[in-house]
């Protein structure tokens, strides 16, 4: 038993819109399934898609807080020429350069229209196959913790930990990585960025959700009422939900 990461979750107050940066930003298309956008590659919706990490953008009525997002998207570039023109093009579709604290660096952080921070990397040899997104990072407090809950939770492979980082990809070596950065400082607002994971066909929804249970997961009550997805928190606090199989 195991579960697969799916896709991203982006809570917006206009998700289409939000939907639609994304997609352009990614040369993807953005769907729209229903009350949410799906973000996903092009060819027409394929849900749950066997390589890529679709994004789902939510609609909400609350504004982003200036608290920075612990979850963030890292795409990757080809060069240092794509790099430039990935970072202009976005400028022009509504992303605005931002200020983490991060210094002279080769990558460059931005925010999506609504203020989402994500990083446009210079170009990496490990994420030469990744797709336009490289990696989901996920600030943490200890990396080997999240290592060994998210490495038990999903099906996805441990491919590197240390005190300051942990690294996960899917099992298929495809798609892109799941990464736990060490960051000071914990939880400060909800998450406006999570991660939602599928059980495979066949397996038990509501025994994925006790066996994460008994990992550390929490339970999460955010009003959601009677819905077929359960929101849960990883032993950091990072919320995340385990989605039903249609």
């Amino acid at each position: 038993m195991a579960l697969r990461p799916v896709m991203v979750n982006i809570k917006a107050l206009d998700g289409s819109a939000v939907g639609r940066f994304w997609a352009e930003a990614l040369g993807w298309c953005a769907y729209s399934p229903g009350v949410t956008t799906y973000v996903g590659p092009p060819g027409g919706m394929v849900w749950p898609h066997p390589i890529a990490l679709g994004i789902d953008v939510v609609p909400v009525p609350e504004p982003k807080t200036a608290t920075k997002n612990r979850v963030h998207l890292d795409l990757a570039t080809t060069s240092t020429a794509h790099q430039a023109e990935l970072v202009a093009r976005l400028k022009a579709l509504g992303a605005t350069p931002v200020d983490v604290g991060q210094g002279k660096v080769p990558w460059t952080v931005l925010a999506d229209p609504e203020g989402n921070e994500f990083c446009v990397l210079e170009p990496r040899e490990s994420y030469r196959d990744t797709g336009p997104i490289a990696a989901v990072v996920v600030d943490c407090t200890d990396p080997r913790a999240m290592a060994r809950f998210w490495g038990e939770a999903t099906d996805w492979t441990l491919r590197e930990v240390t005190d300051d980082l942990a690294v996960l990809r899917s099992v298929k070596d495809v798609g892109p990585y799941l990464e736990f950065l060490r960051t000071p400082g914990g939880k400060k607002a909800p998450d406006r960025v999570h991660l939602d994971l599928l059980p495979y066909p066949g397996d038990d929804k509501a025994a994925e959700v006790t066996r994460l249970r008994a990992l550390g997961a929490t339970d999460l009550d955010l009003g959601q009422g009677d819905v077929p997805w359960t929101c849960l928190t990883d032993p950091d606090g990072h919320e995340f939900c385990v989605l039903a199989l249609s």
